[in-house]
């Protein structure tokens, strides 16, 4: 099986492994990780750029969250006039079958609990 190497792998191939045409690379420790610490699971505090916070009022706060519900309200594909009379007629329909299921279980229910009990 052929042994290829994808731009950016660091290593010499021979300490590649193959592994269904995928390359494995066995090094321990590669020169951009650092070494000694442990894991490197956390990045240093220092190495991350600082988020500009801006501080605003009341007002700016609101503001910024109705730009930012407009900005998601842009983002949302709308049906058709054609669509929404559908979906709005099975809707209409669903709920009135379901009602008339629902009234004639509390119907029967009720006639069957009142028979029981000798109402």
């Amino acid at each position: 099986m052929a042994e290829r190497n994808r731009p950016g792998d660091a290593g010499d191939p021979a300490d590649d492994e193959v592994f269904d045409d995928e390359v494995v690379d066995d090094d321990a420790t590669d020169d951009d990780e650092p070494v000694g610490r442990g894991g490197t699971a956390v990045a240093e505090r220092s190495a991350r750029p600082k988020k500009e916070t801006r501080r605003t009022g009341i007002f700016g706060r609101i503001g910024g969250f109705f730009r930012e519900v407009v900005s998601e309200l842009r983002k949302v594909i709308w049906p058709t006039r054609k669509e929404l009379l559908t979906y709005t007629t099975i809707v209409i329909i669903f709920v009135a079958v379901m009602t008339t299921i629902v009234g004639f279980l509390d119907l029967g229910l009720g006639k069957a609990i009142l028979w029981a009990f000798g109402g």
